[in-house]
């Protein structure tokens, strides 16, 4: 797509905060950051409230996060003075899949596992995402196989907009001394081991060595390790 090409020739040798910033200027109310509440998006988190306090971000709560997600979406709350805005899936489709598959039917088929993912953080996401023309993501490069050939602007044909990644060819190491020199507040799971956090039952500790993205849907093989909010 050519405004695609257009946008990563453009902004190829920019900073992040200068893409933070281009992309905020130039799309206003239609963009946003959707927030893991991760390192990573809490990094981007800081970058845009220190560009515009009045951006868009917002967070999916799929009723099944760890206690520490809520701690740090109360922190990032209170330092910027904001209110993040939150997602949560339908009630009677989370009471649907419950009386088919029970609590934790996900670990039975990838089948079932998405259908929970489609349910707790598709079809939410795609109700923040109405009405936007781009959305800005945390995704690194480095985080998994899947995300390898991912580029700073994409078109995300599952949601039909601009998808930002500014942070793609950041190394962990980058993330984690931006958190610590801009003193930005971030998911103490991370402390213990957990480098990517998503939902309580399906993300453990990684071991020394292991990649980053092991603890996450750790029964399934790589490949397949993704909701289907990143699709290519």
């Amino acid at each position: 797509m050519r405004i695609i090409d257009e946008l990563n020739e453009k902004l190829k040798n920019s900073s992040t905060q200068e893409i933070i910033e281009f992309f905020i200027k130039e799309y206003k109310e239609k963009i946003a950051l959707a927030s893991s509440l991760g390192a990573e998006d809490q990094v981007l988190t800081d970058m845009i409230f220190k560009t515009d306090r009045t951006a868009r971000v917002f967070t999916l709560d799929t009723g099944r996060l760890n206690p520490e997600t809520y701690d740090v979406m109360d922190a990032t709350n209170l330092k910027y003075s904001v209110k993040l805005e939150v997602f949560f899936p339908k009630l009677q489709e989370v009471q649907n899949l419950y009386a088919t598959q029970g609590v934790n039917g996900h670990y039975e088929s990838i089948e079932n596992r998405k259908r929970c993912c489609n349910i707790r953080k598709i079809e939410p996401l795609k109700r923040a995402l109405e009405g936007l023309e781009v959305w800005i993501t945390g995704l690194r490069s480095a985080q998994s196989i899947t995300r390898e050939e991912m580029k700073l602007v994409e078109w995300d044909e599952a949601f039909n907009l601009i998808k930002v990644n500014p942070l793609i060819n950041w190394s962990e190491e980058e993330v984690w001394n931006y958190i610590k020199t801009n003193h930005v507040p971030y998911n103490k799971l991370h402390d213990q081991g957990f480098p990517s956090i998503g939902c309580a039952p399906c993300t453990r500790a990684i071991k020394d060595g292991e990649d980053v993205r092991a603890g996450r849907w750790w029964w399934e093989t790589p490949e397949h390790k993704e909701c289907g909010l990143h699709k290519k």
